[in-house]
């Protein structure tokens, strides 16, 4: 699907600016739920807090609050942008957080890019949010942020292009490789792009099985190598001994892997065809390519091809990861997002494209048919599945590995809370969003529609168990009344 200009900021400017609003999740339409919500009943959930800090989870929405924190350095393709420029980006992922996973954000963009003054700003939320997903911080900078916010603070934080990409595309890797036949411990590597996602899918391919010595990392001045004097230190890693390869097409000779995360048409079909028998190409540098799908399937029938496009096969985007990984991590209320954790997150994606897809999933895709091969190596986004896998195996990787402060003891239980958060922030989420928001051609009347959407069994029944504190009399008001005829 194509979006043009005018369509996107229609999108973003039309009825409201933006893309996010806060809303309440209890009732405050009489004078006693005034006095409920704030003075003088709110003094008693302060009191609880202030006798022991851990009932701020039992009394607020902090435990399903994250906050999405960029600097505006890094913005997409876009580069170093502003703040303000890569606002829209930040309230999409907080719609993408809210939509796939029912996680609550708020996108809040910095006037600063000095990494420490970032660092204190961050540190000084903690006692607000759940968990912070760093966005668009351009590196070596993001590395720096992302180590000491995580060796600091309690909570779950993460870089999102660094660790959000890597994990999508290992478990990509790991199925294209059992596709192919290859061991990931066998495979060339060869990667262009030696920023914050670049070194971080070597790392996630490296604690998959991929050995270090058979990754060969390109950056706009070639070659990492230790005779450089240019190198950071995160660069330095992937430094080879000497300058093997003068040029990208040069290490691609007989290569099983090419991963792109630089820039657009970098590669030729010519420097696929050099590649090794059932080549792994994964050229996602957005919007454009290294190289294009059509380009790289003409030069190799054999190509196992992917992008980070939604318009050709085998999209890797983000979107599997960040959502499901703040779920698990929140619901046992992680203090940290540790490489056991990417790496269940990861292999539960894997697994999944294994599984027959689901009608439903199909249906969002146009009636197109998918199964575990050349063109599907990873799930789609719309699958409901990828909660339901992502979200448990990284509350488990947390409890295995002691960084979970409220383990699951009862995971039927918790499998059924899942499914109902996903089943109310599709139709409720999506019934105030798609039906009243994005109607361009019409202004929606908020009132007369939410009603009448609210008596529907299938969201009704939802949205009583999310208000099951709700007053009897009000709840029966709200959602169970029939609206009344305008004159």
């Amino acid at each position: 699907m194509s979006v043009t200009k005018e369509q996107s900021l229609k999108y973003h400017s039309q009825w409201k600016p933006g893309k996010v609003e806060v809303i309440s999740t209890k009732p405050c339409s009489t004078a006693d739920e005034l006095s409920l919500a704030y003075t003088p009943g709110v003094a008693e959930p302060c009191r609880e807090i202030e006798k022991n800090i851990d009932e701020v989870y039992k009394y607020t929405a902090k435990g399903n609050l994250v906050a999405v924190i960029s600097d505006g350095t890094a913005v997409l393709g876009l580069g170093d942008i502003g703040p303000e420029a890569g606002k829209p980006v930040m309230e999409g992922k907080g719609v993408l957080f809210k939509r796939f996973a029912d996680v609550d954000v708020f996108d809040i963009e910095l006037g600063t890019k000095d990494p420490k003054e970032i660092i204190k700003t961050v540190q000084y939320l903690e006692p607000t949010f759940g968990g912070i997903n760093l966005e668009d911080i351009k590196a070596p900078e993001c590395f720096e942020v992302e180590e000491e916010l995580i060796r600091t603070m309690k909570i779950p934080v993460f870089h999102d292009d660094q660790h959000g990409t890597a994990i999508i595309s290992s478990a990509g890797l790991l199925n294209a490789a059992e596709i192919t036949g290859k061991k990931i411990s066998d495979l060339k590597i060869v990667v262009s792009g030696a920023g914050a996602s670049g070194i971080a899918c070597c790392n996630m391919y490296v604690l998959m099985g991929a050995k270090r010595e058979n990754i060969y990392m390109f950056d706009s001045k070639g070659l990492l190598h230790k005779k450089r004097h240019d190198l950071n230190k995160y660069k330095e890693k992937y430094a080879r001994e000497y300058e093997e390869f003068a040029s990208l097409g040069d290490a691609m000779r007989g290569a099983d892997v090419f991963l792109g995360l630089s820039k657009g048409d970098l590669v030729s079909a010519d420097m696929v065809k050099g590649m090794a028998k059932d080549p792994i190409v994964f050229a996602m540098a957005n919007p454009d390519p290294e190289i294009r799908y059509e380009v790289a399937k003409a030069a190799r029938q054999d190509v196992i091809m992917a992008t980070g496009r939604s318009d050709y096969p085998n999209q890797i985007n983000n979107v599997l990861g960040f959502p499901f990984i703040f779920r698990g991590a929140l619901d046992v209320r992680a203090t940290k997002i540790n490489e056991e954790m990417k790496k269940a997150a990861s292999l539960a994606l894997a697994q999944l494209a294994k599984e027959k897809v689901l009608p439903e999933v199909i249906k969002a895709y146009g009636g197109k048919k998918f199964s575990f091969g050349q063109d599907y190596v990873i799930p789609k986004p719309f699958d409901p599945r990828v909660l339901y896998n992502v979200a448990p195996a990284v509350a488990k990787a947390a409890m295995e590995t002691g960084v979970a402060l409220k383990p699951i003891t009862d995971w039927k239980k918790y499998d059924k809370e899942l499914r109902e958060r996903l089943e109310f922030s599709r139709n409720v989420g999506e019934m105030i969003v798609d039906k009243l928001s994005i109607r361009f051609d019409k202004k929606p009347l908020l009132k007369k529609v939410v009603k009448k959407k609210a008596t529907t069994k299938k969201v009704k029944k939802v949205v009583k168990k999310k208000t099951a504190t709700k007053p009897k009399k009000v709840l029966k008001k709200k959602t169970i009344a029939k609206p009344k005829k305008r004159k």
